[in-house]
């Protein structure tokens, strides 16, 4: 099992993002979410993770596959991501600091952006888990400030995380 969890609230053409205030990612917008406690399913750990960060409570989110990696000093993790959709006129007042940093609505185009270097790597599989209906892994393997990035459709569907 995963250590982490991922998530993406959608609204209409925009997701909300987190400014990270601490390590991994620190400085960069990326999705919300954390470390899955002990006895938690990734989905019950993704739901508590956007209530506590956002004041959201969603009553479904999609699971999307997973995003793994292996570290410089070869440590392999990752993260269940899941995707929640809004109702486009839902009503959250941004920017908003919070205890993990700024929540903000932001535009797909801008999160896209080809010369956009302030996001966490989403332009990698956010695209992909908005797009498509399968469930992939998507994989990266960091060396020397180098990334190699790998994806692949999950074969076995029979993850839990219900």
């Amino acid at each position: 099992m995963l250590t982490y969890t991922i998530g993406f609230i959608k609204r209409a053409d925009e997701i909300l993002l987190l400014n990270r205030e601490s390590p991994s990612w620190m400085g960069s917008w990326n999705g919300v979410g954390g470390k899955i406690e002990k006895g938690e399913t990734p989905l019950e750990s993704i739901t508590r993770e956007v209530f506590e960060e956002t004041g959201i409570s969603l009553h479904s989110m999609q699971y999307k596959g997973k995003v793994t990696w292996v570290s410089t000093s070869g440590d392999y993790n990752g993260m269940y991501a899941f995707i929640g959709e809004l109702p486009d006129a839902y009503e959250l007042e941004t920017p908003i600091k919070t205890v993990e940093g700024i929540l903000d609505w932001k535009k797909l185009d801008w999160i896209f952006h080809s010369e956009n270097t302030g996001v966490a790597n989403l332009h990698y599989y956010l695209p992909i888990m908005l797009r498509e209906e399968d469930i992939y892994e998507h994989h990266f393997v960091y060396k020397n400030k180098q990334v190699d990035y790998f994806e692949r459709r999950e074969i076995d569907r029979k993850v839990s995380v219900f």
